[in-house]
């Protein structure tokens, strides 16, 4: 007789409308960081289109599915401190959506795509414009953003080993397969 171990059945998690921003503001970061020169009108556009995703996934946190509302996954303090320990003691902390230290990844990441396309809208203005602090900050951040993406892709990789989990084809599938 063998004993298998038990494998839950596939979930579905990510709507349609989560899979095509993250992807879509992917694209935006990648293009902006390494095809489009700076000062290009297309540069001006992606971070537009970026800063728009997130607006719109900041609304559909509040109004979307279950799994992509703030409300399901919302990392507060304990939840944080939970899940860190259930990490140290090698215990799997298994969460449908993002899991407290993944939220905290996206509320930075959508800050800092914010950040950036707020700063550089503000080169734009009469009141900032050629304003070399302004660049640098600008830059700062569009490095920090990339160095977070890294970071979030690394994560992804490394926690769905450890949940045994393909979180990468989840987020092109919208569901999460556990082996």
């Amino acid at each position: 007789m063998s004993v298998t171990a038990h494998v839950p059945a596939p979930q579905r998690v990510w709507d349609p409308f989560v899979r095509v921003f993250h992807w879509s503001l992917v694209a935006c970061v990648l293009l902006n960081s390494f095809v489009v020169d700076d000062g290009e009108d297309l540069h001006q556009w992606l971070g537009y289109l970026a800063s728009a995703l997130v607006v719109l996934r900041i609304v559909w946190g509040f109004v979307g599915t279950r799994h992509a509302r703030f409300a399901d996954f919302w990392p507060t303090p304990a939840r944080v401190l939970q899940h860190l320990r259930a990490l140290r003691a090698g215990r799997l902390d298994q969460h449908a959506g993002h899991n407290p230290l993944g939220a905290l990844m996206m509320l930075a990441l959508i800050s800092l795509v914010l950040a950036l396309g707020l700063t550089g809208w503000l080169q734009t203005t009469d009141t900032f414009w050629g304003e070399e602090w302004l660049q640098d900050l600008h830059e700062a951040v569009g490095e920090g953003l990339l160095i977070a993406a890294g970071q979030h892709a690394a994560a992804a990789l490394v926690m769905g080993r450890i949940e045994r989990t393909r979180l990468v084809k989840a987020m092109v599938t919208g569901v999460k397969e556990r082996y």
